[in-house]
């Protein structure tokens, strides 16, 4: 069976410099780049971030997969 393989993605750095920084979709902290322990969430085709704090308080919630709007 052949199945396609991914290719690696190379960003455009020009694109990630201009980019807006990040926000807590939760309580608005804002961060600089992409921080490794923020979490991320995709709701109704929207992408969502949210800080160690947020995460950490709601987990159970994430991982239940619960939309942020019920946390």
């Amino acid at each position: 069976m052949d199945q396609k393989t991914h290719e690696p993605v190379q960003l455009d750095p020009e694109a990630t410099e201009t980019a807006a920084p990040l926000t807590c979709a939760r309580c608005g902290t804002a961060a600089d780049g992409t921080p490794p322990t923020w979490t991320c969430s995709v709701e109704n085709g929207t992408r969502r971030y949210f800080c160690d704090a947020c995460a950490r308080a709601n987990i159970r919630s994430i991982e239940g997969r619960l939309d942020s709007s019920w946390w």
